[in-house]
């Protein structure tokens, strides 16, 4: 085997596990972002994450790795349509954040 074709596999497979990490990864915030919206009886719209943001950051233990940043919408009345955002250093989310909304009826408000 060449010296090009080592290096074109070597490349292929550091780009696909780059892929299935960060898919993985975009799965796990999907699922934190549902996980809150239910708690605060929110729906997500689209179902959908968008990436907003790739950087390197260091980790507490001093180690380098990804901060991903995404960013979504969500509704609390099914009128009007907030922004929210999450972040995460890997595997942890850092940060969970929704811009102000109207809080929804309960069915159990009288009013």
């Amino acid at each position: 085997m060449s010296l090009e074709a080592i290096f074109f596999l070597t490349l292929l497979a550091a780009v696909t596990s780059f892929w299935w990490q960060s898919d993985k990864i975009k799965r796990l915030a999907i699922d934190s972002v549902q996980r809150r919206c239910a708690a605060e009886h929110l729906q997500l719209l689209d179902q959908t994450l968008m990436l907003s943001g790739l950087s390197l950051v260091r980790s507490q233990a001093g180690n380098l790795i990804l901060r991903r940043h995404y960013r979504f919408e969500f509704t609390s009345t099914g009128e009007a349509r907030h922004q929210g955002s999450i972040t995460l250093h890997g595997f942890k989310t850092v940060n969970l954040y929704f811009d102000p909304y109207l809080m929804p009826r309960t069915t159990d408000d009288p009013h």
